[in-house]
């Protein structure tokens, strides 16, 4: 594929993703403002660890015992720079889902939550967003 055509296809999905992006870049100045804290990018993903980022990881999930990472766009929270290390395929899985669905991928995932709960299984486990993210990496 000619490098041009590359990057056209690489802007269109990072402005598809847009919208799921903008929710996560809240939280680059509270990890920047943390003594735990920080942020780079990794393959044009920005990585975001410590302080309130890990305070909402632990806290403000619906995980029993919080996050490790999460990903909003292209932009993945993660606890720590070892998790955001442990997690990176994972949550690269996820990227894609976001450059897929785009504004669509928060409400689609919730809603496939949902129904996962409404049919008896598990909300995050049997979740085809995780089911996918899981065996990809």
């Amino acid at each position: 594929m000619p490098a041009l055509l590359r990057a056209a296809r690489r802007a269109v999905a990072y402005a598809w993703a847009l919208p799921t992006t903008a929710v996560g870049l809240p939280f680059l100045p509270l990890a920047l403002l943390s003594r735990s804290g920080g942020a780079r990018v990794v393959d044009g993903v920005l990585e975001l660890h410590g302080g309130a980022v890990s305070f909402f990881l632990r806290r403000c999930t619906l995980l029993r015992g919080g996050a490790s990472a999460m990903t909003l766009g292209h932009v993945v929270l993660g606890r720590d720079p070892h998790l955001l290390q442990v997690t990176r395929n994972h949550e690269r899985v996820h990227v894609r889902q976001c450059e897929r669905w785009g504004p669509l991928f928060i409400p689609a995932y919730l809603l496939a939550s949902f129904l996962v709960l409404l049919r008896g299984g598990r909300p995050y486990e049997d979740n085809p967003f995780e089911r996918e993210a899981y065996r990809k990496a």
